[in-house]
């Protein structure tokens, strides 16, 4: 299903970290307006183009999770992706390692300009995302409530755990130690130190089971799980801005609904969580090394009106985003089934 990349240029926008002159949100839209609006925001290494490691297509058409003839469905580009306002296409002087720490609620603000003074959304049906698309899920209705019908985060949590962020250090030390990487100074590639952060962070992708059953030789495409690594990982990887990489890790790492400016019991994720009035489906992975089903369970408890399903694979993370028919069928079956409850 393809569609339109568009850029939404905000002028001078405040993010946590300086005001952007010019910031720019990328964006797709699928469908006709007149339907029930659906926002399907980008995870780490997400694109809108469908290049590098994910695109937004895999849950988009007719017989997929999101189809455009019943729903108006858009897409946005988180900051820092590579095609909204990133390290690698700001000039001076907020480019490459000069680039200002952004959160997921300067993207949410973003987005509901985009929505409302550009495309004239009134009203949210659902925002669906996959893993940092799951967290900026959490976070429209609770900055949105008014808005927000219902929310589906698939593989994500409302506030990014301890573990979670110390899994990120690794990948994230691995690419700034590299002796290429130069502070962010690069003037080329820095290949040593990409390829070293897609070696420390594959391992984390899948469940243990999925690694001792091979699954990373995928039906013979790859010979050896050195194979592997080299062309889904590091090759992945290499397609991103080593400065890109490293602020958007930042975003996902401070991720925390509770801390949204002016939100009743601000700090207390309880409190947060209870507080969302919209309808929600929280569909983690049974295997997840990151986003485990634990927190899920813990959040869901807060929640007066979301439900849990869970997905029965050892696929671990990657399991919500399209990495194989049979997870992919099963998430689009309890998509469907929720949006048309």
């Amino acid at each position: 299903m393809s569609s339109q990349t568009q850029y939404y240029h905000h002028g001078r926008f405040r993010v946590a970290g300086a005001v952007l002159p010019d910031a720019i949100t990328a964006y797709r839209t699928y469908g006709d307006p007149q339907n029930p609006c659906i926002v399907f925001p980008t995870c780490y290494g997400g694109r809108l183009d469908n290049t590098g490691l994910l695109g937004q297509d895999y849950a988009i058409g007719a017989d997929k999770a999101l189809d455009p003839a019943k729903y108006f469905i858009v897409t946005f580009a988180l900051f820092s992706n590579g095609e909204s306002s990133s390290p690698s296409n700001t000039p001076p002087p907020y480019n490459g390692p000069y680039f200002p720490a952004v959160s997921y609620e300067d993207n949410i603000r973003a987005q509901y300009a985009v929505l409302t003074k550009q495309l004239g959304v009134k009203k949210v049906y659902c925002v669906m995302g996959f893993s940092m698309g799951a967290q900026q899920a959490y976070y429209w209705p609770v900055m949105y409530p008014e808005l927000v019908e219902r929310f589906i985060p698939i593989c994500g949590s409302a506030r990014t755990s301890p573990h979670n962020k110390c899994f990120l250090e690794g990948p994230k030390a691995a690419l700034a130690a590299s002796k290429d990487f130069n502070g962010g100074q690069y003037t080329s590639q820095p290949q040593i130190g990409i390829r070293a952060f897609g070696r420390v962070y594959s391992a984390w992708a899948y469940g243990q089971t999925w690694f001792r059953n091979h699954g990373y030789l995928q039906d013979g495409e790859h010979s050896s799980l050195d194979d592997f690594i080299r062309a889904r990982w590091e090759g992945g990887f290499l397609t991103w801005d080593a400065n890109d990489l490293l602020t958007l890790l930042h975003t996902w790492q401070t991720g925390d609904v509770s801390s949204v400016s002016g939100v009743n019991g601000s700090g207390n994720l309880a409190d947060c969580l209870s507080a969302i009035q919209a309808k929600g489906l929280i569909m983690p992975c049974k295997t997840d090394l990151y986003f485990p089903p634990e927190d899920s369970e813990i959040e869901v408890s807060h929640m007066k009106n979301s439900d849990l399903v869970v997905i029965p694979s050892v696929w671990g993370h990657l399991a919500g985003g399209g990495a194989n028919p049979e997870d992919s069928a099963f998430v689009a079956s309890q998509i469907r089934k929720f949006l048309e409850e």
